[in-house]
């Protein structure tokens, strides 16, 4: 009997384990699964390497959202041959623009005093108008944020402002790709993921519909669903 597959979560800016729930418990059944933590480093290269010191020996695949494709990206640069599959959801191959690194420093400097107003306010970012307010996606959310607290918050943004461009590094990604976003994500919309597509030799790309930036929340069953069937087209 082939063994299953080893397959890696990197979840987002203040999101834990929770963030994939839905999607673990579908993976369950035909991979080993785990999510890495992102809160302790203090570089996108302290973190790949955390990423890669606990990860299985073997090739494993690695499925990253946000904070966590930009990882993904790093571990991409660092140990190619570790990754056998790769699945980016909902982030970018883009470096940090000038205004949304304006916008950062805003939130930052309010998170100092008050992180529940910074919820209240990412929240429509993350989530689509009509999902946002659903205990399974707005208490999910909060509580991953109050759970990991403003440290983690401000070091995660600072890592994230400083995160390279990745684009010049697509066209050496080698293995099976999975691109995924919300269709109506605000943060890392469309057509960043279109072009992640593009430039990366082997890539599929799935728009979820009714669907914000946390498409693992908003859309978990549709996630999941696409994430079963290509994990289980890559041992066939």
């Amino acid at each position: 009997m082939k063994p299953k597959p080893h397959v890696l979560f990197l979840p987002g800016l203040l999101n834990d384990a929770s963030l994939f729930q839905s999607q673990l418990d579908a993976l369950g059944t035909v991979a080993t699964t785990a999510v890495a933590d992102l809160t302790l480093a203090e570089s996108l290269p302290g973190l790949a390497e955390a990423v890669l010191d606990l990860a299985p020996k073997e090739p494993f695949v690695l499925v990253g959202l946000s904070l966590g494709g930009y990882v993904a990206f790093e571990i991409m640069r660092r140990a190619p041959g570790r990754v056998c599959a790769l699945a980016l959801i909902d982030t970018s191959a883009r470096p940090e623009s000038t205004e949304a690194s304006a916008a950062r420093k805003a939130v930052m400097q309010l998170a100092e005093t008050d992180l529940e107003a910074v919820f209240e306010q990412m929240l429509p970012r993350l989530s689509h108008p009509e999902r946002m307010d659903l205990p399974a996606v707005r208490g999910v959310i909060h509580s991953m944020m109050t759970g990991l607290g403003k440290d983690v918050f401000l070091r995660q943004q600072r890592i994230i402002m400083t995160r390279p461009d990745s684009r010049p590094d697509l066209e050496r990604i080698e293995c099976p790709t999975l691109v995924i976003c919300g269709r109506e994500d605000l943060i890392t919309p469309p057509e960043m993921a279109e072009e992640m597509a593009r430039g990366i030799r082997h890539a599929r790309l799935c728009m979820v519909e009714k669907s914000g930036h946390l498409s693992t929340l908003d859309q978990p069953d549709e996630v999941a669903r696409l994430l079963l069937e290509w994990v289980t087209s890559l041992s066939t």
